[in-house]
């Protein structure tokens, strides 16, 4: 099983995208007549959800390694 680094990276872009998505919506803060907060918010929000979805999408089509059973293991 591999390390698929999207996962996490996901999850946190998703997580603080909520998170500052949620204080754009509730604080109204306009910085130059733009909610800062709400955009980017958004914007993480998107990212994590792609990176989310790419790394279920690997894990989907991921086909499982076949080994020769005449093979030896790679010496370190």
């Amino acid at each position: 099983m591999s390390f698929d680094l999207r996962l996490p990276i996901g999850a946190l872009f998703a997580l603080f995208g909520l998170i500052l998505t949620g204080d754009g919506l509730v604080a109204h803060r306009l910085v130059l007549g733009i909610n800062v907060n709400l955009w980017w918010g958004l914007v993480m929000l998107l990212f994590g959800a792609l990176m989310l979805g790419f790394s279920a999408r690997s894990k989907k089509t991921a086909a499982p390694l076949a080994r020769d059973p005449g093979a030896r293991p790679p010496s370190h």
